[in-house]
């Protein structure tokens, strides 16, 4: 089973409307969904990749089954998670100023590389911090 990227992201800057682009060049077809959610654009690529297996299999080709592994860019993470995590909050866990991810979400301004993987890297930390985290009631 080969695993592959596939990139979560708004079809346009501003709307609400994603997209999810399988990322493999060795593979011999492309795949991609679009839906007004994310689970519907990642269910409208997977039922794309299963209509592909039936015609391999139809004409008798063999095909390595994939396993997906979903990517945000930061606009659409930023929009998608805007319900439960505020521009303050992303602010504090990145070190981005509000302004500035409000430009991303929005589409006037593009992540350099380095604030794209320092961003990536807090986050990764805060999630960790949340996975370890334990509550209980007294």
């Amino acid at each position: 089973m080969r695993k592959v990227k596939a990139i979560i992201g708004r079809v346009n800057a501003g709307t609400y409307v994603y997209s999810v682009v399988m990322d493999a060049d060795e593979v011999p077809f492309g795949l991609n969904g679009t839906g007004k959610t994310v689970e519907e654009a990642k269910q409208d690529m997977l039922d794309a990749y299963a209509e592909i297996q039936e015609i391999m299999a139809e004409k008798g080709e063999s095909y390595e089954e994939l396993l997906f592994e979903y990517v945000y860019d930061i606009p659409s993470f930023l929009a998608y998670y805007a319900h439960v995590l505020s521009l303050a909050g992303l602010e504090r866990i990145s070190g981005i100023n509000q302004r500035q991810l409000s430009h991303y979400i929005n589409g006037t301004s593009k992540p350099s590389r380095t604030t794209v993987e320092r961003f990536r890297s807090r986050i990764r930390s805060f999630a960790e911090e949340l996975q370890s985290a334990d509550v209980m009631w007294r």
